[in-house]
Formats: structure tokens, C-alpha cells, sequence
């Protein structure tokens, strides 16, 4: 079983992998504009059985009409909306890496990640447009003062949305888990992940220079 919410269909196809499962979230990128919730899982028709069973006539797990609506809406510009935010966050990557405030930038498609590699093999078109960075300053003050002067970048803790959104996972994401298990999962106070609009990728770069001072 896969979760392909993060690439979509666009980037990656678990199913021709070998995979059995593959779930998405579509209140992300499929729905692309942050206005419905909703989830899908697909697989053979036999194992898919079994999940509409359980989900349709036990749990009543069907979409409204209007949400279906929403997600049809959306998948017609998925292609488009993907290159760009593929394009925006490989940008934002690229300058982040360079900037002096930030200590490390996490993206499959900079040459220094450590599955650059085997991201280039499976993903098809881009690497998404997720980034997480680390600020040289291992605080969360400081991350609370980097979020607070973004203009371009709304706080918010979802993701695959044409807006930009930034967000803290120390005290939001992961807020839940112990501080102990945080820090050995490599989430720390000066952590920001981005999830990477379609806005200009210029604009971007110039918003997180900004406040990044």
C-alpha cells in the first residue's frame, strides 16, 4: 500500500510498481483549490471489493454531490497545476540551499538529497511541491518570526493548494508527538515546510528573501 498524495498520478503510478493499494488524499492536490475533503484508494477490483463494501454499506464513505463535483473540477487542470508547482518549489529549493539562514533544505530534486537518485527514476515530470527547510537558528522563535513576515505564503497546515502555505510542525503537524521523538525523527524547532503554490516562482523566491532578512 502506497499514499501517492504528495506526487499524484502525474508523478508517480504505484499500481504499474507493483503496488496493491494506492490511497490518495484528495482534499490536496487532486482537489487543488483548499474547498473539499474527500479521499480515494485504488487497486485491482478485487482487492478494491472488500473497501467498497465496508466503506459504502457499513460506514457510508461516498462522496456529496457537490464535493464530486469539486474534485472533477480540479483533476481537469491537475497537469497544469503540477508542472508549476513542480516548477515553484524546485526554485524555492534551489535559493533556500543558498541562503545563509537556512542549515538544510529537504527536496527530492536537489542533487544533495539523499534519494535524488531514486526520485529521478520513479517520478515522472517533477518532484512535487513540497520543501522543508531548517534554519540555521534551531529555534522556534525564529521560525515563528520567519512565518509571521511571509506575505505570499498563508500559515496553514494542509498542502497541494494553488496558494502557497507555510507551516510549523513542531507546533502544529506533529505538536501531538513527545518533544524526544520529534528530534530523533529529524523535526526540529527551526523547521518550516512549504508547500509550494502556483504562483510565480519569482515571487516566491522574493517573499521567503524577505523574510528570511
Amino acid at each position: 500500500m502506497a499514499d501517492n498524495t504528495f506526487c499524484t498520478p502525474m508523478l508517480a503510478r504505484p499500481l504499474e510498481q507493483g503496488i496493491d493499494l494506492v490511497l490518495h488524499s484528495m482534499t490536496k492536490y487532486l482537489g487543488g483549490h483548499g474547498d473539499a475533503t474527500g479521499g480515494i484508494v485504488a487497486g485491482s477490483a478485487e482487492l478494491i471489493a472488500p473497501v467498497r463494501k465496508t466503506g459504502l454499506g457499513h460506514v457510508g464513505g461516498n462522496l456529496a454531490p457537490a464535493e464530486a463535483y469539486l474534485f472533477l473540477r480540479g483533476i481537469k487542470t491537475l497537469p497544469l497545476r503540477m508542472a508549476a508547482h513542480c516548477e515553484g518549489a524546485l526554485a524555492v529549493a534551489q535559493f533556500l540551499q543558498s541562503h545563509p539562514a537556512v542549515r538544510t533544505v529537504h527536496y527530492p530534486g536537489l542533487p544533495s538529497h539523499p534519494q535524488h537518485d531514486l526520485a529521478r527514476r520513479q517520478l515522472q515530470g517533477g518532484f512535487g511541491g513540497m520543501v522543508t527547510f531548517e534554519l540555521a537558528r534551531d529555534e522556534r522563535a525564529e521560525a515563528a518570526r520567519v512565518l509571521d513576515r511571509l506575505q505570499l505564503f498563508t500559515q496553514a497546515v494542509s498542502l497541494g493548494d494553488v496558494d502557497s502555505l507555510a507551516c510549523h510542525p513542531a507546533s502544529t503537524t506533529h505538536s501531538f508527538v513527545p518533544q524526544q521523538a520529534r528530534e530523533a525523527a529529524g523535526v526540529g524547532e527551526g523547521m518550516i515546510r512549504l508547500s509550494v503554490g502556483i504562483e510565480h516562482p519569482d515571487d516566491l523566491v522574493a517573499d521567503l528573501g524577505q523574510a528570511l532578512g
